[in-house]
């Protein structure tokens, strides 16, 4: 099948705009699994719509990737929609900001052709990551041993722990030079005392983060105001805003695979306190899925395959971090893992992503229940460390490219009959299908794919 050249903004937009897939003012988009879900593409997508688009939680350590045509994008603190000149993009106050990272990320945007950085707003509340605590990070994952959790040593965890503690500096605190350096050296002075007597590390020196990260600090200033307010303003004005998760729902800090997760709520959850923004006017929420699962670091993962077809999967899918380089562990789809996800993150439809990263295998496998310490159940238990056995259903592979399928009805019927079995499955409908990198990629349905009715085509 022909490959088709990507569409147009215009386009875009009425695509977006005429389909199913985003018919509420206001809508977010969610990871269903442990990350790299895909969150970064759809959020490009859907971002046509949208005259906002909010990133709520997390910090550097995650990692959106975009293709357009030739050309990759690859986002960490900013919002995937910085693509659209004509969008907004706001960092909110649930988002931990290394101000490092957030400079080289606009640098490396500038330097791929995106000339608005003005379009890109920081909230005054947001919480500053600073050398002492990607310090303190490598210090507890060197120590934890068998116990690490796996984090990506970017301090994240560790800021969290200081906002929580009500100790940390917020981006309000930081552009102001006096109150940054009374606070900075009064704190530096304490994680110090960790660092060398716990942990045996070198000290940081208050004085050298104060004179490199003022410097962040100037350039960053005129970016910093009070989000939430800006937000409640637009949706007055009838704005049309996108939200977006970072990390994937099961690694949310209360409802995933605890402790191996991340410091934040990353579905639906942790929207309106990491904005300000109320939940209730979020009309649409969409979770992303693969059409298989991934993790990066530690943790239980029952669908993980340790063979070569689980290979052949990161090595099609290209499954390496996009923060890290570190390889994902790859494995089937789960579905007592995907139902658990949509339930607490009170998701509308799903969109399932790398369907043609299956394209290849001649039998593709779905967990469809545990048996766990020798029972069966179709619930995600609370523990990490009992013995999980997934239990599978197989489905015949299509062996053919979906690359080129824009519709339904286009795709292969054995693909059709897998994404009619995940809607079912699941108990939740599926409004897009993805089918490979670029973002023209994609198989929007209208009607969407709901449960347990099977779609014209099919």
């Amino acid at each position: 099948m022909e490959e088709r050249s990507a569409p147009t903004p215009k386009e875009r937009t009425a695509m977006s705009s005429t389909n199913q897939v985003q018919p509420a003012r206001h809508s977010c988009v969610v990871g269903l699994q442990w990350g790299d879900e895909g969150k970064g593409k759809i959020v490009d997508v859907l971002s046509a719509g949208a005259d906002v688009v909010v990133r709520y939680q997390g910090g550097a350590n995650a990692g959106h990737t975009v293709q357009v045509e030739d050309k990759e994008y690859i986002f960490h603190l900013v919002p995937s929609g910085i693509l659209d000149e004509d969008t907004i993009c706001v960092i909110g106050n649930g988002v931990v900001i290394d101000p490092r990272a957030l400079i080289g990320e606009l640098d490396e945007i500038r330097a791929g052709g995106l000339e608005h950085e003005e379009n890109i707003l920081v909230s005054d509340r947001a919480h500053v990551v600073l050398p002492y605590h990607s310090a303190l990070d490598e210090a507890k994952e060197s120590a934890g041993g068998d116990g690490k959790i796996g984090t990506t040593l970017r301090g994240i965890g560790p800021c969290y722990t200081d906002k929580s503690s009500r100790v940390g500096i917020r981006m309000a605190e930081f552009v102001d030079p006096v109150r940054f350096k009374e606070r900075l050296v009064r704190l530096a002075a304490l994680k110090n005392r960790e660092l060398e007597s716990l942990h045996g590390r070198e000290p940081i020196d208050p004085e050298a983060v104060f004179e490199e990260y003022s410097a962040y600090a100037e350039r960053l200033r005129p970016r910093v105001c009070d989000v939430t307010g800006y937000l409640h303003q637009r949706d007055a004005g009838g704005a049309r805003i996108l939200f977006e998760g970072a990390q994937g729902a099961l690694l949310d800090i209360d409802m995933g695979t605890y402790p191996y997760v991340t410091s934040s709520n990353t579905s639906f959850l942790g929207l309106g306190p990491g904005t300000g923004f109320s939940a209730r006017k979020v009309g649409r929420v969409f979770g992303i899925t693969k059409a298989y699962a991934t993790r990066v670091g530690e943790g239980p993962f029952p669908s993980e395959m340790d063979d070569e077809a689980g290979e052949s999967l990161r090595q099609v899918g290209g499954e390496f971090g996009a923060t890290t380089g570190r390889p994902r562990r790859c494995g089937w789809l789960d579905i007592v893992a995907l139902r658990r996800a949509i339930q607490f993150g009170d998701v509308d439809a799903m969109v399932v992503t790398k369907l043609d990263v299956l394209d290849h295998l001649d039998e593709i496998k779905v967990a469809v229940s545990y048996t766990v310490d020798g029972v069966e159940t179709d619930q995600f238990p609370a523990f990490t460390d009992c013995a999980i056995i997934p239990q599978y259903r197989s489905f015949p592979g299509w062996r053919e490219s979906t690359t080129g399928c824009r519709s339904f009805a286009e795709l292969p019927e054995k693909a059709r009959e897998y994404l009619q079995f995940v809607a079912d499955a699941a108990g939740c409908p599926i409004a897009i299908v993805s089918v490979g990198k670029e973002r023209s990629q994609i198989v929007n349905l209208d009607p969407w794919l709901e449960p347990g009715v099977a779609m014209e085509g099919a």
